[in-house]
């Protein structure tokens, strides 16, 4: 579909199927002619006027502005943030249980090998929150300045 309409009167609008070609303009001609019968046109053309002398209305396009794109990103640095936290979260109790374990390796008190294997098993658990731990603390600073476009995006114009 393409619209046209007048410079004489911007607020007519005459769509015609297809793309903008003669054809079309000729089309919209033919229903610019109906309104000036039908007395709906509220310009004069006395002066003529030609296929030629439309005005091709197009869609505004919307465009993504630098502000947008960092609100998108500093969304996208809490959800990830977000997404961090809880699976620190999860995994805290059960890291820290571990992590107790550990200290009886630094004595000289003798560890049962049942207890040795099972933390040799465990160490897994821990090593995953330690590297969670730390790609969170890490995403929590950098979430700061998120949180700060985010909230420069939400104040008001009357604030």
């Amino acid at each position: 579909m393409v619209q046209y309409t007048l410079a004489q009167s911007p607020e007519i609008i005459l769509t015609v199927p297809g793309k903008d070609s003669s054809k079309a303009r000729d089309k919209a001609m033919d229903q610019l002619i109906e309104l000036m019968e039908a007395g709906k046109l509220p310009t004069d053309l006395s002066e003529g006027f030609g296929p030629h002398q439309f005005i091709e209305v197009k869609e505004p396009t919307i465009t993504v502005t630098d502000d947008e794109e960092a609100v998108t990103q500093a969304v996208q640095v809490i959800t990830h943030l977000t997404t961090l936290k809880q699976k620190v979260q999860a995994s805290r109790a059960e890291a820290m249980k571990i992590r107790a374990q550990i200290d009886p390796l630094f004595t000289d008190e003798d560890v049962d090998d049942e207890e040795l294997t099972q933390l040799r098993d465990n160490l897994k658990v821990l090593k995953t929150f330690a590297q969670l731990n730390l790609r969170y603390r890490e995403a929590r600073t950098q979430a700061v300045q998120a949180r700060s476009i985010l909230d420069q995006a939400l104040k008001s114009q009357d604030a």
